[in-house]
């Protein structure tokens, strides 16, 4: 009897024990870290390991190419054709050199939706954005001269990808607004049959304009087409009306797309809160040698030839631009009935809005 009595009263020992180190360890945790009750977002490092959480958004967001096949003509300056003459009969008489040529892009998208055997993405407009036609002008001779086409490019065809989207081939623009620069890609897919269907990013799309002063976001992309994630501290939150904001983290070519992640009340509350857009950029215009491939290795002797004036850019690492998660509710519904019409059901993304 006494040694049931002991064992007993061993277990209610540990028991009280565990109890009391877990509220220990708990008012430790709000004594350390008070704002992680708050209700607002984080802007304080995560208190503890998230790197399984991350792991598992990762898989949502990948690399997307985009090309756009452009037929070139070239006229020769004596020809002088104008913007004006242009026409059928005009090129093809006219052009002393056609040829095909192909533009690229690369970029992130995220997988907010694989259901009805449909995937979607969400990423910028201006990746899957080509001009239809590409017009370059001989430089003209003195100001207010008449400018004379030196080639003419249009476009013929354009397709979009999606990297490592197991089932899936050429992706189609469902939506897309240019203004504000957001694009939802999509096509068909056979769920049921693919061995590993597409992960879908499966937290919370937040509010931008809960964001504040030094709010902590994480940024995941693909900068020069490597899969990486990034931190970042806000800065001007709810630049405008649409709760746009600007982050520090350093921006390359490719993670235009990548999502924005933000935390509530301390990991793994993590929140959609935009996607990464573009980067200041300082330009500069430069007169360089008008030939197109023309070296030029000897600095003695001076350029006789033409000159044009070339546009150079610039990137201003550390001020990143962001389309807020209010500009990407409204662009959803906008393009509600679109979306059905095709076969895209989007209603459980935004299902916890209380809007």
């Amino acid at each position: 009897m006494k040694n049931g009595k002991s064992l007993f009263g061993m277990i209610l020992l540990i028991v009280f024990l565990f109890l009391l180190s877990n509220n220990c360890s708990n008012k430790t945790y709000n004594k350390i870290y008070p704002t992680l009750s708050d209700g607002k977002y984080d802007s304080e490092f995560p208190y503890r390991n998230c790197s399984t959480q991350l792991q598992d958004i990762i898989k949502s967001v990948k690399k997307i190419i985009c090309t756009a096949e452009y037929t070139s003509y070239v006229f020769l300056k004596e020809k002088k054709i104008s913007i004006n003459d242009l026409s059928k009969e005009v090129i093809e008489a006219n052009s002393i050199k056609k040829e095909i040529s192909i533009k690229s892009k690369s970029g992130t998208a995220t997988i907010i939706s694989a259901s009805m055997n449909h995937v979607a993405l969400l990423t910028c407009s201006h990746i899957s954005s080509f001009p239809d036609t590409i017009i370059t002008y001989y430089a003209p001779l003195y100001s207010g001269a008449k400018k004379y086409i030196f080639s003419l490019s249009i476009k013929t065809g354009q397709k979009q990808y999606g990297v490592d989207i197991p089932g899936s081939g050429e992706l189609s623009i469902l939506a897309i607004d240019e203004k504000n620069d957001i694009a939802v890609l999509g096509c068909k897919i056979d769920i049921e049959s693919t061995v590993h269907p597409p992960k879908v990013f499966n937290y919370k799309f937040g509010n931008s304009k809960d964001l504040e002063w030094g709010s902590f976001v994480y940024i995941i992309g693909y900068p020069k087409g490597r899969k990486m994630i990034t931190r970042g501290i806000v800065s001007s939150p709810n630049r405008d009306n649409s709760g746009s904001f600007l982050i520090d983290a350093l921006f390359n070519e490719g993670i235009s797309g990548g999502m924005i992640l933000a935390i509530r009340d301390g990991v793994p509350n993590f929140e959609f809160v935009g996607i990464a857009k573009s980067v200041s950029i300082d330009t500069k215009y430069i007169l360089r040698p008008f030939q197109s491939g023309y070296e030029y290795s000897n600095p003695n002797i001076p350029y006789q030839g033409e000159f044009c004036v070339h546009k150079d850019s610039e990137i201003n690492y550390g001020i990143t631009y962001a389309v807020s998660n209010e500009l990407i509710r409204l662009f959803f519904k906008k393009n509600k009935e679109k979306f059905q019409q095709a076969g895209y059901d989007f209603s459980s993304i935004f299902k916890d809005d209380k809007n």
